[in-house]
């Protein structure tokens, strides 16, 4: 998974622009969506791309490469879960540097297949006089789902959203001076950038030094990712127009509604379930407890590529405030479970500081299938849910219990008609509706 940012000013003064400020903003707002890799492409007055790319987190990039950092008054820029994953660079036909979120159908490997989007979209650009229709025409074709940012020698930005909708894009605008475009509006609130809606399914926008063009969206709403609002996104964003956070609010009170259970204080596991967990005391009138600090940086062991590196992150990532707890029945809720490493540790330190009892509620459907658009959902054998029932989990990860939302239930907390989600890893068979 990566987060997207690009960056344009317009009209006399843009070289006093700096969009390389702008992007380690966003990016940084970004940071959820990836921590194994950034980069970065500026473009300024004489129309050369400069790159820049690195291991590692945002900060980490910025940091370390100070004197070397691309300037320009256009930019975009992408920070990636996957592990060498950089911008695409085309020099020809037609140079440009790409950034994509998802995947294409056009290959089995995501890194291939998104190589192979930005070649045909440089010799789209470099024979189609019409290249707005053209991007549209390309985007209809290939399939998949994602979204996209690319930087011309031109000095062009081409951004869009294929019709399936699933991955996010917004927009963003200052006056007539700036306009921008990211994963997320956390992105944009932080570059100081004011939101102005998202990028609809199947709408490709060009900013140029002479204008802003954009064809006509589709009119499909699009299939949108569900698991976005679950736990993806970042709390103060917009996904689709809904506040993150009133959605999470709201998968917790069909959490309490649904899968109530006798107990005397309500733990949210940090930091995507506290929402939901809030959610769920408000519903169920049990207090919220603070059961948890972190140690060290905010790792998302979900989406970490390795063993080693998730284990870390589970050990660091929550130490017990036992006075919030002590002899005490617990519902601790959760946002999802992948592989089961962060919820077993996380039922054993509860336990061992000396909560009487814990009973374990899930805002989400179980995760059974892997994700065909680049979230770094594990193959089926490594999804713990998806090979135990409840009862056979609980035991696993040694909770008195354990209960996960219907697909049912998760789409009425969203609000969203079910035909608009996809939903595909929370079932065997992987259909999208």
């Amino acid at each position: 998974m990566t987060g997207l940012v690009g960056f344009y000013s317009f009209g006399e003064g843009r070289e006093n622009w700096d969009a390389s400020h702008f992007i380690h903003y966003g990016l940084s707002a970004l940071q959820g969506r990836g921590q194994e890799s950034v980069s970065l492409a500026t473009i300024g007055p004489g129309s050369t791309l400069h790159t820049l790319g690195g291991k590692g987190g945002v900060e980490e990039l910025f940091s370390s490469n100070k004197t070397s950092i691309p300037k320009g008054f256009i930019g975009i820029g992408q920070t990636s879960s996957y592990a060498d994953d950089y911008l695409v660079h085309v020099k020809a036909p037609y140079e440009l540097v790409l950034a994509l979120d998802g995947k294409t159908d056009l290959h089995e490997n995501r890194g291939e297949a998104t190589k192979l989007f930005a070649r045909q979209l440089s010799q789209l650009l470099h024979s189609e006089k019409e290249s707005l229709k053209a991007t549209s025409m390309l985007i209809n074709k290939i399939g998949g789902g994602y979204s996209f940012v690319a930087l011309t020698h031109k000095q062009e930005l081409v951004t869009g959203r294929n019709p399936l909708g699933v991955k996010p894009l917004e927009t963003g605008s200052v006056g007539f001076d700036i306009a921008a475009v990211a994963s997320e509006t956390c992105a944009l609130d932080v570059m100081g950038i004011d939101h102005t809606g998202p990028v609809e399914t199947g709408e490709i926008i060009m900013f140029t030094p002479e204008d802003i063009r954009g064809n006509t969206p589709t009119t499909d709403p699009g299939n949108f990712c569900s698991y976005e609002y679950v736990y993806l996104a970042r709390l103060d964003s917009k996904v689709n127009t809904l506040p993150v956070a009133t959605v999470r609010n709201s998968i917790g009170r069909e959490l309490a509604k649904a899968h109530a259970v006798k107990a005397d204080v309500v733990i949210g596991v940090p930091e995507t379930a506290l929402s939901i967990a809030n959610g769920y005391s408000q519903e169920s009138g049990l207090p919220q407890e603070p059961g948890f600090m972190r140690t060290g940086e905010n790792i998302r062991a979900a989406l970490v590529p390795t063993q080693k590196k998730r284990l870390i992150g589970v050990q660091l990532k929550l130490n017990p405030v036992k006075s919030a707890f002590e002899a005490k029945d617990i519902v601790l809720v959760d946002d999802s479970v992948v592989r089961g490493n962060t919820l077993r540790n996380t039922v054993l330190n509860l336990k061992r500081s000396g909560a009487q009892s814990v009973h374990v509620r899930i805002g989400s459907p179980a995760l059974v299938s892997p994700c065909p658009y680049g979230v770094e959902i594990p193959p089926k054998d490594e999804l713990i849910a998806g090979n135990l029932n409840e009862k056979e989990l609980a035991s696993t990860v040694g909770a008195d219990s354990i209960s996960f939302m219907t697909i049912e239930e998760l789409q009425h907390a969203i609000g969203l008609p079910r035909q608009n989600l996809c939903m595909r890893c929370f079932e065997k068979g992987g259909t999208t509706k």
